[in-house]
């Protein structure tokens, strides 16, 4: 038996809500996935630890590209969604002249990190990986601060990522092309709370 899920409402309507709760509360941040509306908590200092210290190493490595933050992406692939990933590695400058809602399309991976609210198991390791691979990303990174664990998801197909490789906190992970970097993960230790 498969399920079936009714959208909450429209793209248009997910939008217009999102621009109204900009206005009202700064600490909240809406995502559109699967038909379902969701709410991602501000991230805490350690989140933005992680987060710069990713854009450090990719800098070093790949300077031509840039880890955009909370940049809006527009899943069409699965439901007409909308995500704002924690980054969205693509070439520098990519983004320019794209409305907030942008196309995914130069984006080489997508990148969350996980936060201690209610909703990061579904989201984060269920929902996105989903909506991400359906909207053929190539790569996606998962930073999952509650295990310690890294993953990263690439090759997708139809819907998913066909290869996934998890390690812990402290050991050496490659992310595959088209990124082609190699990322040391022992500083993650030290933003675990």
């Amino acid at each position: 038996m498969t399920a079936v899920h009714e959208s909450l409402m429209t793209t248009e309507e997910f939008e217009e809500l999102d621009r109204l709760a900009g206005r009202v509360s700064e600490g909240v941040r809406l995502e559109f996935i699967d038909g379902q509306l969701g709410a991602k908590a501000v991230p805490d200092g350690d989140h933005g630890c992680i987060v710069e210290w990713l854009i450090r190493v990719l800098l070093l490595v790949r300077p031509e590209l840039w880890l955009f933050q909370e940049q809006g992406l527009k899943i069409e692939g699965y439901r007409s969604g909308r995500a704002r990933p924690d980054g969205a590695l693509a070439p520098s400058g990519a983004f320019a002249g794209q409305p907030e809602w942008a196309d995914p399309g130069p984006v080489l991976m997508t990148v969350e990190v996980t936060s201690h609210d209610q909703d990061t198991d579904r989201r984060d390791r269920e929902e996105k990986p989903r909506a991400y691979a359906m909207t053929d990303i190539p790569v996606y990174l998962l930073i999952d601060r509650d295990s310690c664990l890294v993953t990263v998801h690439s090759e997708p197909n139809g819907g998913r990522y066909e290869r996934i490789v998890t390690v812990p906190f402290g050991v050496a992970v490659e992310l595959p092309d088209p990124v082609r970097v190699t990322l040391q993960t022992e500083p993650l230790k030290a933003w675990v709370s």
